[in-house]
C-alpha cells in the first residue's frame, strides 16, 4: 500500500467522520494503520477535534443509544464496548447513568418473555437460570433481570397470557 501524505489522511478521515461518527480511537487506529507518523497523528487529530469531527462525548451518547434501542444491550455490555473503544470512563459513566432502569425493563420484559415461551419443558428453577444467564449474556445487571423474571413469574401465576 502507498504511503499516505498527511494532508491525504486528513482528507480521508474528515470524509469519513462526514459519513458517520466515530470516536478519536477509531481515527488514531486507522492513522496508525496507513503508517502516519506519530507527530502527524497528533497534528490530524487536533484538527479533526477541534473542527468537531470528532467528539467522543457525542459519539458515546449516539453509541448507547443506539446500542440500548436497537441492539438491545444492556448496560454492562455497552460498558464493554465503550472500554473496547477506549471511551474514558468520565465521558462513558455520565451518559449511562442518565439512561433509566424503567428503558432497560423496556427492552428486556418483552425479550424475557418470548424466550419463556420457548422453554415449556422446564421447571420454573431451572427456565429462571437460563433466563438470567441468557439475560447476563446480553449485558443486563441481575437486579434489571430479577425484576423482569419476577415479573413474568407473577403473570404466570395471575393466568394472564404469556
Amino acid at each position: 500500500m502507498k504511503q499516505l501524505t498527511e494532508q491525504e489522511a486528513l482528507f480521508r478521515l474528515t470524509a469519513l467522520c462526514s459519513q458517520a461518527e466515530h470516536c478519536s480511537y477509531e481515527m488514531t487506529e486507522k492513522m496508525r494503520k496507513w503508517q502516519i507518523s506519530d507527530e502527524a497523528q497528533a497534528r490530524i487529530m487536533q484538527h479533526l477535534v477541534s473542527e468537531r469531527y470528532v467528539d467522543d462525548e457525542r459519539y458515546c451518547r449516539l453509541f448507547v443509544r443506539d446500542k440500548i434501542k436497537h441492539n438491545k444491550w444492556g448496560r454492562r455490555k455497552v460498558e464493554q464496548a465503550l472500554w473496547a473503544k477506549h471511551i474514558d470512563g468520565s465521558i462513558s459513566k455520565p451518559i449511562l447513568d442518565e439512561v433509566d432502569d424503567e428503558e432497560y425493563l423496556a427492552i428486556l420484559r418483552p425479550m424475557i418473555k418470548s424466550r419463556r415461551k420457548q422453554m415449556k419443558d422446564m421447571s420454573e428453577y431451572e427456565a429462571n437460570a437460563r433466563l438470567a444467564r441468557w439475560a447476563m449474556g446480553r449485558g443486563f445487571t441481575f437486579d434489571i433481570i430479577r425484576q423482569c423474571i419476577d415479573g413474568v413469574d407473577e403473570l404466570d401465576e395471575d393466568g394472564a397470557e404469556n
